[in-house]
């Protein structure tokens, strides 16, 4: 554990898929053809948490849906790639509006995904992680599997071990606190 925590201290820019990742997968559609999504609001609170600190935030997805703009623009995520089958690419070329400004590297991200299309963008950053009911190839890959599904907190589960490599986790904790428990 030491060492994922370690190397969560290095990250820069946590960068997150959507389906499976931020929601639980499904898409689920009206009877007027408007797309939904489930996201979890401890993911959010997790997010937020990481800008308090100074951590960037993206999304880059496959996908493209209003939703995810929306939901973005609530938890304060700094940029938001949609509909780019090519995550690597669509990685890199963030990476290349970055680097010149806020000399982020690829080794100083942190990327989340669930499937075969992220891999690449996973095997290219210093910490990849993914959830428990990730395609096996993608677990394969992961430096972290969080114990919570994709939808259901696993974000905030890396936003955390972020925070705790950065040492801001008890700080960040604290701030919630009006006294410790004497439990």
């Amino acid at each position: 554990m030491q060492d994922l925590i370690k190397k969560a201290g290095q990250v820069k820019l946590l960068i997150l898929d959507v389906d499976g990742i931020l929601s639980n997968g499904q898409i689920i559609y009206s009877a007027d053809g408007t797309e939904t999504k489930a996201f979890n609001v401890q993911d959010g609170v997790g997010i937020k948490s990481l800008k308090r600190y100074g951590i960037l935030t993206a999304i880059i997805t496959g996908r493209s849906s209003s939703i995810v703009d929306k939901r973005a623009r609530e938890i304060g995520i700094d940029h938001v790639i949609q509909g780019r089958d090519d995550k690597l690419c669509a990685l890199n070329e963030l990476l290349s509006t970055l680097s010149p400004t806020l000399n982020i590297t690829a080794a100083d991200c942190a990327y989340m995904g669930d499937d075969l299309p992220d891999i690449k963008a996973m095997q290219s950053v210093g910490f990849a992680a993914t959830v428990p009911n990730a395609h096996s190839e993608v677990i394969n890959r992961s430096d972290m599997v969080t114990t919570r599904e994709g939808g259901h907190g696993a974000v905030r589960e890396v936003c955390d071990l972020i925070l705790k490599g950065h040492g801001h986790y008890q700080d960040f904790i604290s701030s919630y606190i009006l006294y410790e428990s004497k439990n």
